[in-house]
């Protein structure tokens, strides 16, 4: 993997969630892939389990939204992507987030990660 492909795969991801249904996501996912949407949450596993998170956690492929995002660091088949989201038109919500993501031989996601953190929530225990 190169920063080129694992960038125009997050570039995919966002094309993707603006898009209607979840056909594109086969593109992005391998059969078998795992999403975590945060670090202590159980994965989705498989293609089915994640397309029905996609249409579940999506408002729609019309929702307004922009989306940033920064390479971090990239190792062999994985890579880290620090991703900043600004929901709404002006901006009603928004968030950070670090990617983690792994990547199969055909360039596709085999397992993703999610550490989302929103302003004004804790970061401490308790």
């Amino acid at each position: 993997m190169d920063w080129e492909r694992a960038l125009a795969w997050v570039g995919e991801y966002e094309r993707a969630w603006r898009t209607p249904g979840v056909d594109a996501l086969a593109e992005l996912f391998t059969a078998d892939a795992t999403y975590l949407q945060a670090p202590y949450l159980e994965p989705r596993t498989g293609l089915p389990a994640i397309e029905r998170m996609w249409e579940a956690e999506r408002t729609g492929p019309d929702e307004r939204f922009r989306m940033t995002s920064a390479p971090v660091a990239l190792e062999g088949d994985t890579a880290v992507v620090r991703v900043a989201v600004q929901y709404g038109d002006p901006p009603a919500q928004e968030y950070r987030d670090l990617w983690i993501i792994g990547f199969a031989p055909d360039g596709r996601c085999r397992t993703f990660e999610e550490w989302p953190f929103w302003p004004g929530k804790g970061y401490r225990p308790g």
